[in-house]
């Protein structure tokens, strides 16, 4: 990874501290999206282990999201406090753990509360994360550092489902928890020791806390109309994101899809996600962000009509190409950030960014839940096809503000 030479001038060409930071926030990612994003395998295992309806379902993601959503903010303060070192792999280590206990749960009063605490773990990793990245790399090479990063994200969100899948099928879910989790348990106690001579501690001039009290007036009203404009395009594209995908595992499974199936069908969703980061950027550089915003939001909405109408062999193979364009978006949205408010807004711009995505992606599978029991899932998985459809006309107030 280079430093960016025109902004830091005298920096050797690879910085160990910066590379540091990077990687181990892409490593925080990997898990944590992981993990998030495998409790989907296992919420048709819960749901007839505690007979619970589709409303039930949903809270489930709602529990385990929101609070992560609502921590965004707080996370960012704790890690000025504690340091970016602690905060990540302290993030980590406690979102795993609480997982690991969800194996024991009798109750759903003891998974819900679990999931919540859960959560709270996994709160750090978004907005402590891309903004130390933010901070560590400038100009160009911080647009290249935070797609490195996302991309990281769909990594972890590609592995962790299709294992699950798989370790459920043969051993069972408890198990399968069990394993996995604590394998993310050791891996936040490696970030902790990687993170080391980062100066990313409290007591340095770290990342997140060294520009924030030096700049804090410019900061307070650093976000504009352009930001929150995008910000809303990710609030709705989080939330089909969320929505569909807490669901799509009853879609399948009504077409006769068994569990390695539904693992396949996640599998697929994210690794096209993956290449998606990819794609939509040489899109985005071909004509243009908001353009191809509006191209993948509309293939977006298309992709899951067919999800949902198709045969079971069918939905397989659109599952890579829904994949490219329901999570490459969000790259574009992520990455445009800097671009629309101050340096030393970044910090308080990404931790808003995040907090109002993962907030509108924890309260769409409860409202879609209850959605699918009046009128059944399919056709509530229609309807959030057609609510992504909304975030065309925000990108109105966008053109003139950003590159492309």
């Amino acid at each position: 990874m280079s430093a960016d030479s025109p902004d830091a001038p005298g920096q050797p060409a690879v910085n160990p501290a910066r590379f540091k930071v990077l990687s181990t926030a892409c490593l925080a990612h990997i898990v944590q999206d992981g993990l998030t994003d495998m409790l989907y395998v296992f919420f048709p295992v819960w749901q007839q282990l505690f007979a619970l309806s589709f409303s039930e379902v949903g809270l489930l993601k709602t529990l385990f999201s929101g609070t992560l959503a609502a921590l965004q903010i707080p996370a960012g303060a704790l890690a000025a406090r504690l340091g970016v070192r602690t905060t990540l792999a302290g993030g980590t280590v406690l979102t795993s753990l609480l997982l690991f206990c969800t194996s024991f749960a009798a109750t759903p009063l003891a998974l819900w509360a679990l999931l919540i605490l859960g959560g709270a773990g996994a709160s750090a990793q978004h907005p402590v994360g891309a903004s130390a990245i933010a901070q560590a790399y400038t100009g160009k090479a911080s647009r290249n550092a935070l797609s490195a990063y996302n991309f990281t994200g769909d990594l972890g969100k590609l592995l962790f489902p299709a294992v699950a899948a798989l370790l459920i099928a043969s051993w069972g879910w408890p198990a399968a928890m069990r394993g996995i989790s604590g394998g993310a348990a050791l891996l936040g106690a490696f970030m902790f020791l990687v993170m080391r001579g980062t100066g990313s501690g409290p007591d340095s001039s770290g990342a997140i806390q060294a520009r924030q009290p030096a700049a804090a007036d410019r900061a307070r009203n650093g976000l504009g109309l352009p930001f929150w404009s995008m910000a809303v395009i990710g609030i709705l594209d989080s939330a089909t994101r969320m929505g569909f995908l807490t669901f799509l595992p009853f879609v399948l499974r009504d077409k006769g899809a068994d569990m390695p199936t539904l693992g396949l069908a996640l599998g697929l969703i994210f690794a096209g996600g993956a290449a998606g980061k990819l794609l939509c950027g040489m899109v985005a550089s071909r004509v243009g962000i908001l353009r191809s915003v509006i191209i993948t939001e509309a293939a977006t909405a298309l992709m899951i009509y067919l999800e949902t109408a198709s045969p079971l062999w069918l939905a397989l193979g659109v599952c890579p190409l829904l994949g490219v364009v329901l999570n490459g978006t969000s790259s574009i949205l992520y990455g445009s950030v800097p671009e629309l408010v101050e340096q030393e807004a970044r910090g308080r711009a990404f931790a808003c960014f995040y907090t109002g995505t993962i907030g509108a992606g924890a309260v769409a599978p409860l409202i879609y839940g209850a959605l699918s029991d009046m009128i059944g899932v399919e056709l509530s998985v229609k309807l959030v096809a057609a609510m992504v459809m909304l975030a065309v006309p925000l990108t109105l107030p966008l053109r003139g503000k950003m590159r492309g």
